[in-house]
């Protein structure tokens, strides 16, 4: 008969996955911020056409939670498929890539002074 010794058996837990990790990212621009939590995120790809093969500029919109409000217009992010959070949100923000957001917001005023 074993002796209990008291010892648990070692469990192993995964590691927590590296931004880079994480499958089925994608990377896209914030297209609006207006919601709290709540990002609009634009993802550009070339499709090719099924008939005359010439590939064709297309996008998808994303609805991405934000938990901190990080991101702004114009923000290049990386977001990642999560559980529904809500009706049409099922992305989460995994990082901001590059901060475009100042960029964005100089070129608003300019076209806003010209008009």
């Amino acid at each position: 008969m074993a002796q209990a010794t008291g010892k648990q058996p070692a469990t192993k837990k995964a590691p927590a996955a590296a931004p880079a990790d994480v499958k089925g990212t994608k990377v896209g621009i914030v297209d609006s911020d207006a919601r709290a939590k709540t990002r609009r995120v634009v993802v550009s790809y070339l499709a090719k056409h099924p008939k005359y093969g010439k590939y064709i500029r297309q996008r998808t919109i994303l609805h991405v939670h934000d938990e901190q409000n990080a991101s702004r217009v114009g923000d290049v992010v990386e977001v990642a498929p999560c559980r529904p959070i809500s009706k049409t949100k099922n992305w989460r923000l995994v990082r901001i890539v590059e901060q475009r957001s100042a960029e964005a917001a100089a070129l608003r005023s300019v076209k806003e002074l010209q008009a």
